[in-house]
């Protein structure tokens, strides 16, 4: 009489977990390729997941209307010195290109701001390299956050007075239980007086290890620090509430052309990004990103794959003598094949298994670690686990059809 499949695979389990049992050691080593494999797929996941929310939640901050000009847009930032021709030849942004677009009516606001890269210095606490923005009273308006104390620019201190609205975060670390109202911090060797202390909003993006330490006028930066004039220096644009993305860029894209006395033909001499090109960078660099990483942890899994193969051939070797007696009593060669190929997806299902718990772990770490809002996806245990028995079936098959060809009469003379 034929055994059902599920009572025969209920039998493999049972006989693979008693061979797991005999030989701990061996079966152990065998599972921890597999759980550092799915651990990795899991830990990348939920990195990924939680860079493409901040990213998300940070233009929901900003909102979804807001767009930007800048000299030439790359979706890889240039080096500075060795620029290509085609951007050389375009002016770099300057204040009438923001005048001509803040006169425009269908524009809420324009205005020219610059990002620069220092550390900030008090009394020998000092901060990492973080960005310094330059930009003016509205910065909060269009970035986002909150005042915490003190003040932000005034029109007087926007002409290039030496005053900085420094982030909490980075208040906190160089100043700790001081005021820092009224103090003079050192950027870049530049002396600035602390006016006030704003904090970024929570779900504003930031790149692991570079955060944002404060804002100072544009004029500021400019006149004191140098910044690349083409990665680093644009236009932050807000259309009005009622008027749509696509009507305010035509209209900046006609005042741009008109300022640059440009002529009917001559192509643009910038570029506007809207938040959508912005998403569809950052979709295509975690897309890269995470297939490099699960090609890595793919190295793992394929490790533990051969694993699974070397103890599945050691198991049909040491029982040569029970196939052989299987054999005899009347098990055809597809119960052997299929008793082997449950027993190595055992091996590889409780390595996925517990590479998932410990990739929810992962997940957790890198949530506390980096600040992100960075849960386990879903697709992802499922994707580890399809993973794993994937790899028990692929690399126990061989196994398994060697075990189902032995000849019964050489089997059961084998010592």
């Amino acid at each position: 009489m034929t055994r059902l499949p599920w009572r025969a695979g209920g039998e493999g389990v049972s006989i693979a977990l008693d061979a797991i049992r005999a030989n701990k050691l061996r079966s152990a080593l065998t599972i921890l390729g597999v759980v550092i494999g799915v651990t990795t797929v899991m830990a990348v996941g939920s990195l990924v997941q939680g860079i493409r929310r901040q990213i998300f939640n940070a233009i929901e901050v900003a909102g979804p209307t807001t767009f930007y000009a800048v000299r030439f847009f790359s979706q890889a930032p240039l080096n500075p010195d060795r620029l290509p021709y085609e951007v050389r030849i375009r002016p770099v942004l300057s204040r009438p290109d923001a005048d001509a677009i803040v006169r425009l009516p269908q524009v809420a606001y324009a205005g020219l701001w610059v990002q620069v890269f220092q550390r900030i210095d008090y009394q020998g606490e000092h901060t990492q390299q973080v960005v310094v923005f330059g930009a003016d009273e509205h910065y909060m308006d269009v970035q986002g956050g909150t005042l915490l104390r003190g003040r932000f620019f005034t029109r007087g201190e926007l002409t290039g007075d030496p005053v900085i609205v420094m982030e909490t975060d980075a208040a906190q670390r160089i100043f700790g239980r001081l005021e820092p109202i009224g103090a003079v911090v050192r950027v870049g060797g530049k002396s600035l007086r602390v006016i006030g202390i704003y904090q970024r909003p929570d779900n504003i993006f930031e790149p692991p290890g570079q955060e944002t330490g404060g804002v100072v006028p544009f004029e500021t930066a400019r006149q004191n620090f140098r910044y690349d004039e083409t990665n680093a220096l644009f236009i932050a644009v807000k259309p009005r509430p009622s008027v749509p993305v696509n009507e305010a860029k035509d209209a900046v894209t006609v005042a741009l052309r008109r300022v640059r006395n440009l002529r009917p033909g001559m192509p643009n001499t910038f570029d506007l990004i809207t938040q959508d090109q912005i998403l569809d960078v950052v979709g295509k660099f975690t897309s890269y990103f995470f297939l490099a990483m699960v090609s890595l942890s793919s190295v793992a899994l394929l490790v533990g794959g051969i694993g699974v193969m070397a103890i599945m051939m050691v198991s049909v070797t040491d029982r040569t003598r029970e196939i052989g007696l299987r054999k005899a009593l009347g098990a055809s060669r597809r119960d052997i094949l299929w008793q082997f190929l449950v027993e190595a997806a055992t091996l590889t299902v409780l390595g996925g298994a517990l590479g998932i718990l410990f990739g929810l772990g992962a997940g957790a770490v890198v949530k506390t670690a980096m600040g992100l809002q960075a849960p386990a996806p879903l697709w992802s245990a499922f994707l580890a686990a399809g993973v794993s028995v994937a790899v028990g079936l692929t690399f126990g098959l061989y196994p398994a059809h060697r075990a189902s060809r032995l000849d019964p009469v050489e089997a059961l003379r084998h010592e």
